[in-house]
């Protein structure tokens, strides 16, 4: 969230409002996952190399692990930890 007023633009900062316990939930659960899941392992090195802070690698990997749980709702689908396999490769 940036924190402007009027005509000053103050930079960012992480926003207070939501619910508390679920952050943190999705928070530990991606901490988590770095032990457990080598693609998300993969993801936060990633992050790392891109000059990222570690709570700020952890905060992108929850984010991408609160995207593909919703496709997964979405599209009623179970959880495939290497959906790049069924995908052309990029070039």
């Amino acid at each position: 969230m940036t924190r402007r007023s009027g005509s000053s633009i103050r930079g960012e900062h992480v926003t207070h409002a939501g619910n508390k316990r679920l952050t943190r939930a999705v928070f530990l659960s991606a901490f988590a996952s770095l032990r457990s899941d080598p693609v998300s392992r993969a993801y936060y090195q990633r992050k790392r190399d891109q000059a990222k802070r570690h709570n700020q690698a952890v905060l992108a990997l929850a984010h991408r692990r609160i995207l593909t749980l919703h496709a997964m709702i979405r599209d009623g689908a179970l959880y495939d930890p290497q959906p790049s396999a069924h995908l052309p490769a990029a070039a």
